[in-house]
């Protein structure tokens, strides 16, 4: 048994003549959380209910778009600088809406409902996240053209254009709204 302790000895010494020029690593100045993330937001779901009898939006209007390409609309008799300045950000979004995996005729309910409610809460910007179509047949984004077909249907939609990439860029579309009694 004392030879183990001999090589222990010899050992370690050895590691101590090999570590003798080593200094410690600095402390970091940051702290690393091992917390579990917050689970992502619910989709907010409108109730069908909620939308006005005669609040029907045809398919059959013709806005069209090219894929990839930057759209917007501005009610005619608006100033073009209204489209400039939301495009730029100028008003904060109030409200979103995300229609990933609905139907036509669910997105179309849930748009419907949707702006019905932010008019009534007097919201001025609101966002609609209708994806960007990679997921669909073609790859081409099914509801963006109708959204937009949609959306200059409704009066008190002013303006509307592709939201900047950090809002959601080709798959979102900001909406600046008519305040009614405001």
């Amino acid at each position: 048994m004392m030879e183990n302790h001999g090589e222990d000895n010899d050992e370690t010494a050895l590691f101590r003549t090999a570590m003798q020029d080593v200094a410690p690593l600095p402390v970091p100045d940051k702290i690393t959380h091992n917390d579990a993330k917050p689970s992502p937001y619910p989709r907010k779901k409108i109730l069908c209910d909620e939308i006005a009898p005669n609040d029907s939006l045809s398919d059959h209007i013709s806005f069209s778009i090219e894929a990839g390409d930057p759209w917007s609309y501005v009610r005619p008799g608006m100033p073009h600088q209204t489209l400039r300045r939301l495009r730029r950000g100028h008003w904060n979004i109030e409200e979103n809406l995300d229609l990933h995996g609905y139907t036509r005729d669910e997105a179309r309910q849930q748009l419907s409902a949707f702006l019905n409610h932010c008019v009534q809460q007097k919201m001025r910007c609101v966002r609609v996240i209708h994806g960007k179509g990679l997921s669909s047949l073609n790859r081409e984004p099914v509801l963006k053209t109708r959204i937009g077909n949609w959306l200059i249907q409704r009066t008190e939609v002013l303006a509307f254009c592709q939201a900047k990439p950090e809002d959601g860029g080709g798959g979102a579309v900001l909406i600046l709204l008519k305040t009614i009694g405001a």
